[in-house]
């Protein structure tokens, strides 16, 4: 099987990348939609990280919303990156490898959509991801191959390269091992198919009350 990012390549050179955008647009943007009334900042202001931004599309609209100070995007496949690089974007764009990525700043909400069963070990990355928070920080993914969505369950042989197959329980398990906190998880777009899975954590301390 080919690695992912050969895959991802090959579909940014033969404009697959502006389909997969059309596609995930409802998901991507009721997640938004969510995570964006929930940023909890002293000043209203955000930084945002998208973790396999493919072509760029949502690192570039989330720099035009006036309250984000910073977006970012990162992905592992080179002709992304390049397509993304062609947009007028005040988006900043990097080529990272997912399975081993780090960041010196850290973000107020990390998002990422149709990625995480790619990579080598998900719980990892998760786990990596919430030391890239600051304070009240949140990372919000959303995916379409989990196992209850048994369409999805051929992707792997389709496509010719390894996906991850797990369960929504499973996905919840990797955020709270991660030690997040306020973990959710529901179904978006779902009007006509199982819906993208998103699932979602923050960073926020949680008041302990003792009884008495």
């Amino acid at each position: 099987m080919r690695q992912p990012t050969e895959v991802f390549d090959e579909w940014a050179i033969i404009g697959k990348d502006k389909g997969m955008e059309t596609s995930h647009e409802a998901s991507v943007s009721e997640i938004l939609e969510y995570a964006l009334a929930r940023v909890k900042t002293v000043d209203g202001k955000f930084t945002f990280l998208d973790v396999g931004c493919g072509n760029g599309w949502v690192a570039d609209q989330l720099s035009n919303n006036e309250n984000c100070s910073s977006s970012v995007g990162i992905d592992g496949a080179e002709n992304m990156i390049a397509n993304a690089n062609k947009r007028q974007s005040s988006a900043i764009f990097y080529l990272k490898d997912f399975n081993n990525f780090d960041f010196k700043d850290k973000f107020d909400l990390i998002f990422s959509m149709e990625v995480f069963y790619y990579l080598n070990s998900p719980s990892e990355v998760i786990k990596r991801i919430y030391e890239m928070l600051n304070p009240n920080g949140r990372f919000i993914m959303g995916i379409d191959h989990y196992f209850e969505n048994k369409e999805c369950h051929d992707w792997q042989e389709k496509v010719g390269t390894r996906m991850h197959l797990f369960n929504e329980k499973e996905w919840l398990g990797f955020f709270k091992d991660s030690k997040f906190n306020e973990v959710d998880s529901w179904r978006a777009n779902s009007n006509d198919w199982a819906g993208t899975l998103v699932v979602t954590g923050t960073n926020r301390c949680l008041k302990k009350f003792t009884k008495i």
